[in-house]
This record gives C-alpha cells, sequence and structure tokens, in this order.
C-alpha cells in the first residue's frame, strides 16, 4: 500500500528576505556602504520547506503569510513556483510578512529583522497534526505542544535548536529530546547545552539523549552517532568560496532527513547533508540557494577530484535518473550568470 502521508511537516516563522553581498565587512555607525550584489527571496521556515521540496519529498507548511506583497509573493514561489502544500497556512488580515535584511561577508552574516509576532502560534497552526514520515522542528525553551502530539502518532522528530540570547543554555531544553528521533545542532549550540568542551565531547552526550545525534561544523564539516545502527561518522566540509551562507543549515537538515528516509548509511547521509549545505552557500540565501537533486547531480557530473570521487561515489547510485529541471535561484543584481 502507498504510503500518502507527507514526507516531511513543517510549522515556524516566515520571512521575506533582502540579502546584501560583496560587502568588505559591517558598516560602522554613520556609514554608507554600497554592496555588489543582491539577491531577495523567501526565508525563515521556508528555508527547510523549498529544500525538502527540491529533494522530491512531500513537504506540508503551516505558516502565516501578511495580506501584503511580500506574503503574496513568498506564497506563489513556495507554492506556485516549488510544490509545497500549504493548505496548514493561512493569511492574516492587517498583518505584515517579516523582512529580513541580512549583510553577508565572508562567510557570516548580520541580520536585521522588521516585524512582529503572528497572530497565529504553531500549536493553532497545526491543531491535531496530520500524521507524517518526518518532522523537522525548532527547538525552544517552551515546548510547543503540536510535538508531543506527533510524535506521539508515529512521526518521527528531526530537531535543531538557536543560539539562546540569554546565553544561559538551560539544559531542561534537551528534556524534549525524548520525543526526537534524531537532533542536529551546530557545534557552539551543542556544547553550550551539554557543558562540554569540544565537538566530540558534546556529540558523545547527545547520543544519550536522542537515537541520532549530529553536530556541523560549518568549514570544518560534521559528525554523528546512530544509536539505531551503531554507526559512527565524521565528514570534512567542502572547499567552497562562500558568497552567502544564510539558510546553509536548514539545506544541511532537509538533504539529512532526505538521505534518512532513503534508507542510506550514516557517512553518506551526513556527506550528503554537507555536499547539499555547501552548494547552497554559492548562491544568494535563503529559501532559493537550495540545490536539490539538480543542483547535486550537476557538481557530481562536473566532479574530477579523484578524492572526491571516491568519497562522493555513493552519489552515482543515490542520484535519481531524472533530477529535474534546473532550480530557480533568487532574483539578484547583478544577474547570476546561466549555464
Amino acid at each position: 500500500m502507498d504510503d500518502d502521508r507527507p514526507d516531511v511537516l513543517l510549522t515556524g516563522l516566515l520571512f521575506y528576505d533582502l540579502v546584501l553581498t560583496g560587502l568588505g565587512g559591517p558598516p560602522a555607525a554613520g556609514e554608507e556602504i554600497w554592496t555588489a550584489g543582491m539577491g531577495c527571496g523567501p526565508g525563515g521556515i521556508a528555508n527547510l520547506a523549498v529544500a525538502a521540496s527540491r529533494f522530491g519529498l512531500r513537504t506540508s507548511l503551516a505558516t502565516v503569510f501578511g495580506d501584503d506583497f511580500y506574503g503574496a509573493y513568498c506564497q506563489e514561489v513556495i507554492a506556485g513556483q516549488e510544490g509545497v502544500d500549504l493548505s496548514l497556512s493561512r493569511v492574516a488580515d492587517g498583518w505584515h510578512t517579516p523582512v529580513t535584511v541580512a549583510l553577508a561577508h565572508g562567510q557570516d552574516r548580520a541580520l536585521v529583522t522588521h516585524g512582529q509576532e503572528p497572530p497565529y502560534s504553531q500549536d493553532v497552526l497545526m491543531g491535531d497534526p496530520p500524521e507524517a514520515r518526518t518532522a523537522l522542528v525548532h527547538l525552544e525553551a517552551e515546548p510547543r505542544a503540536w510535538i508531543g502530539k506527533a510524535a506521539a502518532g508515529g512521526t518521527q522528530i528531526y530537531a535543531d535548536v538557536g543560539w539562546d540570547p540569554t546565553r544561559r543554555w538551560s539544559r531542561d531544553l534537551l528534556d524534549q529530546l525524548a520525543l526526537c528521533h534524531a537532533f542536529l545542532p551546530n557545534e557552539t549550540e551543542a556544547m553550550a547545552y551539554t557543558r562540554t568542551d569540544s565537538a566530540v565531547a558534546a556529540l558523545g552526550t547527545l547520543a544519550e539523549l536522542v537515537p541520532v545525534a549530529v553536530v556541523t561544523r560549518g568549514a570544518d564539516g560534521a559528525l554523528a552517532v546512530d544509536q539505531t545502527t551503531g554507526e559512527f561518522a565524521q565528514v570534512p566540509a567542502l572547499d567552497i568560496d562562500v558568497l552567502d551562507a544564510t539558510g546553509a543549515g536548514d539545506v544541511f537538515g532537509a538533504s539529512f532527513v532526505t538521505a534518512s528516509l532513503g534508507g542510506w548509511p550514516l557517512e553518506e547521509r551526513l556527506r550528503f547533508a554537507v555536499l547539499a549545505a555547501g552548494l547552497s552557500v554559492r548562491h544568494h540565501g535563503g529559501a532559493l540557494a537550495a540545490p536539490g537533486w539538480y543542483g547535486v547531480d550537476r557538481w557530481w557530473r562536473s566532479l574530477t577530484d579523484p578524492g572526491l570521487k571516491r568519497a562522493y561515489g555513493f552519489l552515482a547510485d543515490r542520484l535519481p535518473d531524472d533530477p529535474g529541471p534546473p532550480v530557480r535561484h533568487a532574483p539578484v543584481t547583478p544577474p547570476a550568470r546561466t549555464g
């Protein structure tokens, strides 16, 4: 019998992203800086939704759109262009879609956001969440009721977490891992929440709390433990020039779920996620930087480095026969070169 459940269930705050690139550094007070490039597109939770959909996953997104230009544009891109199911989403009258300006420089970026809390919470949007194969969630200090309901209904929860502006890094948040199948924090977050001084030590602590623990390390790659299979893997990042790192962590998470649903070995899952995240930083960030099968297939077919050919040789058997049409990246100035 066919499984017609969504592959991925998502909820969270959506943004309209305006990304400025080519900065030598952040502006000082009173200073005007001219940038070499600019891109725009949906961001926030849209990063995960588009990244998952571009890998062929049936993706259901519950979010709030403002009744403005930015909301209408994001709906058209996410549903019309990228095929994400928005039946759980709502348009809020009189509320504007949050807008974020990202100043990208080097391998990092600074963000300035204009917006207000949405009129509908995640729990209201989800209600009794539909059955899904997986859900990608962002853990917060205050647990969301819908996550427990989804887990009880058989949905595998893949979770990440964000920067704690209070810098308290309360270990109480880790209690929510009892609901999760996998946890994918970055190195800083993992060490802070586990009170450890290395990524390896943090991974060891997290592996006692959740079946699959992953620690991402940016330019140093990623490492993971899968207690369900007894596997450990550590992989390096690719040597890629970074245009904009916005959304790279979301692409990593969506790619890891894609490979996990395919039943791949842990090292393949990790390499695939590192690759997809690496390919995303070559484009203006946000949702439309996600490479999808098309981008991965194009990278594999153009690869000449013998070491990478060996390390990523598994892609020869994993890539679909038809990777689909070219993905559409964010509208940019100056226009991106084709080919």
